[in-house]
């Protein structure tokens, strides 16, 4: 196509990955940052990630590479998948950068060891994010944000809520994980009811009894649905 001064030229375009990574701790809902170690925006936060390391590296090879590389985290134990891309111009001061980014999501993962470019990587309450009291680089509080919203919805319809319990679990564990993602406290035998009307959600394992005095908890573990019919609906007060 010609312009006004001659053939237009695409721009080149780098490409590089994003990861949000969600987990649970003490009941809390938190995202991994790293600190970034080299311009641009260095000291600032930001999410794990990076740019392609050659021409034959596919998009979600180097998501995992990168999430290896800057953390320290394994995704054999994640569940991971691909959230959107983000090529809006002017997102990075190198060029044109076009970023595929990914959720991933799993149980009490250990505290992250920084690497390459990270200075620093540690879990941050998602609050805190969202709030804006932590400052992001780049557009990633965008992405987190549409990270947080996917994990969300997904609670609503799926079985999400299980890559955020160890293998066995107990319902008020299960609870404490809808309750940190959606922000909002729920009523426990309203829940414990819901739950086990949707087939194929938890199946009963056994019993387990706590230190503590009281009445043994009742282990369950995943039934095999990926979906939840009838949904469990979020309440109108954890609505982005």
């Amino acid at each position: 196509m010609l312009g006004e001064s001659g053939p237009w030229e695409p721009p080149e375009i780098k490409v590089a990955v994003d990861l949000v990574i969600l987990t649970m701790r003490a009941s809390v809902f938190h995202v991994l940052l790293i600190e970034r170690g080299e311009d641009p925006q260095a000291g600032m936060q930001a999410l794990p990630g990076g740019f392609l390391s050659n021409e034959t590296e596919g998009v979600h090879d180097a998501a995992l590479r990168e999430l290896r590389e800057e953390s320290g985290l394994d995704a054999s134990e994640l569940h991971i998948e691909q959230l959107a891309a983000y090529g809006e111009v002017g997102r990075d001061p190198r060029g044109r950068v076009l970023s595929v980014a990914y959720m991933a999501v799993a149980p009490g993962l250990p505290e992250p060891i920084a690497g390459t470019d990270a200075s620093d990587a540690s879990w941050v309450p998602v609050d805190d994010v969202l709030s804006g009291r932590v400052s992001l680089a780049f557009d990633h509080w965008q992405i987190v944000c549409d990270g947080v919203e996917r994990a969300r919805s997904k609670l609503e319809r799926t079985s999400l809520a299980l890559a955020f319990c160890d293998r066995t679990f107990t319902l008020t564990e299960l609870q404490q994980v809808y309750e940190g993602v959606w922000g909002c406290q729920l009523d426990p035998r309203n829940f414990y009811r819901k739950v086990q009307s949707i087939p194929r959600f938890v199946e009963l394992v056994g019993t387990v009894r706590r230190a503590a005095a009281g009445r043994p908890a009742r282990l369950f573990r995943s039934g095999g649905g990926k979906v939840l019919y009838p949904p469990l609906v979020r309440p109108v007060s954890s609505e982005p």
